[in-house]
């Protein structure tokens, strides 16, 4: 599979930035809310600790079939940084994983390989988080459509989501996208799947 590299997306009221090392200090603040993480899981990080997960994150995937892909969601009207979208792209045999990566996926640590295969092409595990100062004006869900658009034409196929059963805002963001639920579960989240949008 020919490696993805994020690259600049713009939207409407938004720009996607290739996540940056340099983006740990003011992102630690965006993610600094305990609540924000109810549904995600862990814990508020701190700048250092965040700044660590960012370097392992911005290197790449160790396994040459995936490719990591992370933004940071800059609102242009005032600059400032408001959450993340991030996509796993994978190959469609599902990789094995690899050992240096300790088996993680760059997107919750999500594992495409231990579910049964989707649909044939290039699969993208997707996910978004959005500050709690943001929520509530769309911003989630135009930087995942923004993702979304801008990895249909780069071959990928299949998207897939893990969200909680009670998250019902994340669902949104999903349909949105054009995933649908399906019967699959995983660490007590339904899997979501459809093509890009």
């Amino acid at each position: 599979m020919s490696g993805f590299t994020a690259e600049v997306i713009t939207t409407a009221r938004l720009t996607l930035l290739p996540l940056a090392v340099a983006h740990a200090e003011e992102m630690a603040a965006v993610l600094a809310e305990p609540a924000l993480h109810t549904f995600i899981g862990g814990e508020p990080a701190a700048s250092e600790a965040l700044r660590a997960r960012y370097q392992r994150l911005v290197a790449g995937s160790p396994d040459p079939a995936e490719s990591w892909c992370n933004w940071v969601i800059q609102v242009r009207d005032d600059g400032r940084l408001a959450g993340t979208v991030q996509a796993t792209v994978t190959a469609p045999e599902g990789p094995p994983r690899h050992a240096a990566a300790g088996g993680a996926r760059a997107v919750g640590h999500r594992h495409l390989d231990e579910v049964a295969p989707v649909a044939g092409g290039t699969v993208a595990e997707i996910a978004w988080v959005v500050g709690t100062p943001w929520q509530g004006r769309g911003i989630a869900t135009e930087a995942a459509r923004g993702m979304v658009g801008w990895l249909g034409p780069r071959g990928v196929r299949t998207l897939v989501a893990h969200i909680h059963p009670d998250h019902r805002t994340s669902a949104a963001v999903a349909t949105a996208c054009g995933l649908a639920p399906t019967d699959v579960w995983h660490d007590g989240e339904v899997r979501w799947v459809g093509p890009p949008a």
